[in-house]
């Protein structure tokens, strides 16, 4: 959600710190605002709603703001409305502190009220003015260190939060503090950043540290000091980021999604390539062991948005694969599900950031309850990473556009190997199908670029789309998956109305809804099950619908009942949503351009949904 960079050093810290903020636009925001020292203890702030330019344009791109540390934030809004007094930083009465806060803080009312009889005012409406004066009230009735200050205010603030927070008294230091939302800190010839992601602080450094939940970390140039909450002095591994900065930055593309969609062939064969060796999938660095899925006989999947579509595709292979029993389950409701889970089983969440609330809560409760947990996450060190049991990292690098893609496509291809994985440590398929399989997974990649080189015909139909208020993606078992995840596509980027729904489930109510030119896009990449969904595809054209359908090359020919047909290569068909979802995801970039809006920033949504 809301973003956050820090920054001190030798150089000027506004131009960096907006240069990291431009790198969190994706996250979401309305509203930005710097706080930047000028090497004593007087402090800048300037804050505005609306996009970051505004604040460029305010500060020169930050050349107008002298000071060698500072930190910045981008908003998005939460208590209180979208404004310059609600904007970050926020500071206590006298400047003594300032910070800048991610996450909600779930008791500031009661703080507040406590704060207001204790002699503070207030100008927000926010959760972190709060904070920050809370902060300020310890650190001047013990007359303690900002670090003891801190904590005290840490153990009294209920909810998540990531905090940078600048005192007065300490001029060349930010301090640091997190529970729940992320916040990595990085260092680099006696530099030293922070943000609450990668892309900010990867063009600087890719030496970083991950602060852990109720840690604190002390930031002067060059050098990080880490406190648990006892204030006691802990030491942190420096972790190095493989990805580069490039791979952050569009390259030539005119957005980030339509690059990231053209990446897919390579970090797909990149992750497939990360487990498989010789011909055979080695689980050594997801440290998952052949005994130990021999003894599991339920599986659940837990995650949100896509990666929760990712999971329905998964289950399917799964459960064709081998004898285990597979449930998926929301995270947003599991988290809060009374339920007693098989003491055998072993719980999968999916998350690109590793961060994402809901799935992060998830995978605790299934913790609590002492069940085994795999993370399928895209990126190291994260909170999922650290604090699942085995961890599968998919290679899918950064995805900076909101709406998902390359994570989507390398999160399905690491369901597939480990399905195909189980199936052989469980003796259910012999050497012969499992070879098979394995080599239709890896010409994966290959049959994606093939689609690729074919976008222009599904760019001249996404035209025909501009207009449309209303869409319907249908299919059968895996494709239903598929057409779910199409759905999300399409809605979240050109903000068309649409549903998927699983093709059998047409009468049942759905089909009411069906009238002349209603556009019903079809997946139909099973064969057991083509017949009859082409059923349900004449059904809705006779009542007047326009449709489109996404097949693999066959003996199936739809040109006669589909107004469009987009054609992918043949493969197994438990692997056909690797392809099928290829033109989906470039009919939504090409409709959401056709219609003029932001693609990589759509309205209301965030990257990384790190709060409830």
């Amino acid at each position: 959600m809301c973003g956050i960079v820090g920054y001190i050093g030798s150089n000027q810290a506004a131009p960096v710190l907006l240069d990291g903020l431009s790198k969190l636009e994706y996250r979401g925001y309305d509203s930005a605002g710097i706080a930047v020292r000028d090497g004593g203890s007087a402090t800048e702030i300037i804050k505005e709603k609306g996009k970051l330019r505004v604040l460029a344009e305010m500060t020169d791109n930050g050349k107008a703001v002298k000071g060698t540390c500072g930190i910045g934030h981008t908003r998005w809004a939460t208590h209180g409305e979208p404004s310059a007094v609600n904007a970050h930083p926020h500071s206590s009465d006298d400047g003594n502190v300032i910070a800048v806060h991610n996450g909600i803080i779930e008791n500031f009312q009661e703080q507040r009220e406590k704060l207001i009889k204790k002699g503070y005012s207030f100008k927000s409406q926010t959760d972190t003015e709060v904070a920050v004066k809370l902060i300020d009230y310890y650190y001047k009735k013990y007359s303690q260190l900002p670090v003891e200050a801190i904590a005290r205010a840490m153990v009294r603030i209920r909810g998540s939060y990531a905090l940078c927070v600048m005192f007065k008294d300490y001029p060349d230091q930010i301090f640091c503090a997190r529970k729940d939302s992320p916040m990595i800190i990085g260092i680099q010839n006696g530099e030293s950043y922070v943000a609450s992601d990668v892309p900010a602080i990867l063009k600087y450094t890719r030496n970083v540290y991950y602060i852990g939940n109720m840690e604190i970390a002390k930031l002067e140039r060059g050098n990080v000091t880490f406190y648990n909450i006892d204030s006691e002095e802990i030491e942190k591994p420096l972790t190095e980021i493989k990805w580069d900065a490039e791979s952050a930055e569009k390259g030539g593309y005119e957005h980030f999604m339509l690059k990231e969609i053209f990446e897919q062939p390579k970090v797909i064969r990149d992750t497939i390539n990360s487990v498989v060796n010789n011909g055979t999938v080695h689980f050594s660095e997801v440290q998952l062991t052949d005994e130990e899925m021999q003894d599991i006989n339920q599986v659940y999947i837990v995650a949100c948005g896509s990666a929760y579509h990712v999971g329905v595709a998964v289950q399917y292979v799964i459960e064709e694969l081998t004898s285990l029993q597979v449930r998926v389950e929301l995270a947003s409701e599991f988290r809060y599900r009374k339920m007693t889970l098989n003491p055998k089983s072993l719980v999968i969440v999916i998350s690109q950031s590793g961060e994402t609330a809901d799935t992060l809560a998830a995978l605790r409760e299934a913790k609590d309850q002492g069940i085994k947990t795999l993370g399928i996450v895209n990126v190291v060190g994260s909170s999922i990473a650290r604090e699942a049991d085995n961890v599968f990292y998919t290679l899918a690098g950064p995805e900076i556009s909101v709406a998902t893609t390359k994570a989507y496509s390398c999160q399905l291809v690491a369901g597939y190997l480990l399905a195909l994985q189980f199936a052989k440590a469980r003796n259910e398929i012999d050497d012969e199908k499992y070879q098979a399989l394995l080599e239709d997974i890896n010409t994966i990649p290959e049959k994606v670029d093939r689609i690729l080189e074919d976008r222009e015909r599904v760019q001249w139909y996404a035209s025909k789309l501009i207009n449309v208020s209303d869409s319907f993606f249908i299919g059968r078992g895996i494709d239903y998956a598929i057409g779910m995840e199409g759905s999300l596509k399409l809605k979240e980027i050109s903000y068309i109305h649409s549903e998927a729904y699983a093709a059998g489930e047409l009468k049942h109510g759905p089909i009411s809804l069906i009238e002349e030119g209603t556009i019903v896009i079809a997946v139909v990449t099973q064969d057991a099950l083509t017949e009859k969904t082409i059923s349900n595809m004449v059904e809705v054209k006779s009542r007047g619908a326009k449709l489109m359908a996404v097949t693999t090359t066959g003996k199936y020919f739809l040109e006669d009942t589909a107004e469009f047909t987009c054609y992918v290569p043949k493969i197994n068909p438990l692997f056909a949503g690797s392809l099928a979802v290829i033109p989906l995801q470039l009919l939504s970039y090409y409709v959401s351009i056709g219609k003029g809006f932001d693609v990589d920033k759509p309205r209301n949504l965030a990257k990384s949904v790190t709060v409830e």
